[in-house]
């Protein structure tokens, strides 16, 4: 890669990069997987850089390479054997009522299926348009308006059954 690629390489990814892991959480729900999705999709976005640089939406190009190597993880053998802790170590302080509402947001993300998680995130988180959507994950845009639908229909379930 040409010294000029390079750099501009490095600046895509750094002005991207704690957008990409907050998005990556989303979907992931769990931060270590999500840095491992961002490592994958960054070396695949280096490895095609000469055709990412010239894609008419480098950002939307980046957020398709991201969700399928997330979609990649989930098709994984291991993935369904792990089974993360849903208890936290206490804190030595008080927690901030921020991280509290982060927690609530992460749980109702975590009661969706990955489909309807994945098109929530990318639609309203992302604010990628259903066709957009649909070319990321590689579904039609109808399947994205009623995965959009019964997504958001579960969530206020789950949030009226909490309040």
């Amino acid at each position: 890669m040409r010294r000029a690629d390079e750099e501009d390489f490095n600046a895509f990814v750094a002005e991207r990069m704690d957008r990409w892991r907050r998005s990556a959480y989303l979907l992931c729900q769990d931060w270590h997987t999500a840095d491992d999705v961002v490592s994958v999709s960054v070396a695949k976005l280096y490895r095609s850089w000469r055709k990412v640089s010239r894609a008419d939406n480098r950002d939307a190009y980046a957020q398709r390479v991201l969700t399928r190597c997330w979609l990649d993880e989930r098709r994984r053998p291991w993935h369904n054997r792990e089974q993360p802790s849903a208890a936290v170590p206490e804190a030595a302080g008080a927690v901030p009522e921020t991280v509290t509402d982060r927690d609530g947001l992460a749980t109702l993300l975590r009661s969706l299926a990955p489909r309807q998680r994945a098109v929530l995130v990318l639609r309203f988180y992302l604010d990628y348009s259903v066709e957009e959507t649909a070319r990321m994950l590689g579904i039609s845009a109808g399947t994205v308006k009623s995965q959009s639908a019964r997504g958001l229909a579960n969530l206020r379930t789950a949030v009226s059954g909490h309040f």
